[in-house]
């Protein structure tokens, strides 16, 4: 169970920023799936920590600190008691709440131009971490991407890893699978996820 003492720790010696967006994201998930009741528990326990930041008091286009998101994502595990299978489950949910991903998706239909503009779109949400494709083959049916300078919370890894699957499914219109084959949170300079299909 989290305590004020690492909240506090986590929100100040977390780098960067996100935009509210993703909040509210993570937010209309827990709206969704938990409804109302859900969301207020998550509100409450914020505040408990000595952050009492209110899903209606967030501006979307606004930056937020890293660390309060990396603390709205472990109290909404605590709360629900989320295993790895619910967040991946999670990350793949949450493309369809995400303004990102709709931008993402809308305008790059093709792995090429995902390629390309990737970074662009990371860098307009988050003031940290460099996303880059460095190999995909629509042929031989595999994409990897990797994020660097992204070191947060293994929450974010399950998170990521059901998120990008979900959109490779959308781009690739098959079933697809994405696995992690580094993390930074266990020593590697960078993550890596590898996505099949």
């Amino acid at each position: 169970m989290l305590t004020k003492k690492e909240a506090k720790r986590l929100v100040r010696e977390t780098k960067g920023e996100a935009r509210g967006v993703a909040l509210k994201d993570d937010l209309d998930y827990i709206l969704e799936i938990k409804g109302e009741e859900g969301l207020e528990r998550v509100e409450q326990r914020m505040a408990e920590l000595g952050y009492p930041l209110r899903k209606k008091d967030i501006k979307p286009m606004s930056f937020y600190p890293m660390g309060l998101a990396n603390l709205f994502l472990l109290v909404i595990k605590e709360v629900f008691n989320f295993t790895e299978k619910d967040l991946e489950d999670w990350g793949a949910s949450i493309v369809k709440f995400s303004l990102f991903t709709k931008i993402f998706l809308r305008y790059f239909g093709s792995l090429a131009l995902i390629a390309k503009e990737a970074p662009k779109i990371w860098r307009d949400h988050y003031t940290i971490g460099d996303l880059e494709m460095p190999e995909y083959s629509e042929k031989k049916k595999y994409v990897i991407l990797r994020l660097k300078n992204f070191k947060m919370d293994p929450i974010h890894c399950s998170i990521l890893t059901g998120m990008f699957s979900k959109i490779s499914q959308m781009v690739v219109k098959h079933p697809a699978t994405c696995k992690e084959t580094k993390c930074m949170a266990k020593g590697d300079s960078y993550h890596e996820l590898l996505i099949t299909w």
